[in-house]
């Protein structure tokens, strides 16, 4: 898998704020976002899979409750 340059201008507020999320997970800033990146990645491809399945199979019934006298 290659890689490729992605440049960003962010204001320096959010740039503190990244490097310190960073600093307590002892990654680099870059390392750092670019997991976070990865992994809202994953979180979207699931919901739509989640979804897809759904619609191919239905939505699952909620378990319905019994009485019990």
């Amino acid at each position: 898998m290659g890689s490729t340059v992605l440049s960003l201008r962010i204001d320096s507020e959010l740039l503190d704020r990244l490097k310190s999320h960073a600093a307590k997970r002892g990654m680099s800033v870059q390392d750092y976002v670019v997991r976070t990146l990865i992994r809202e990645d994953f979180d979207e491809r699931f919901k739509t899979a989640v979804e897809e399945t759904e619609k191919f199979y239905g939505t699952p019934e909620a378990p319905r409750e019994t009485a019990t006298t």
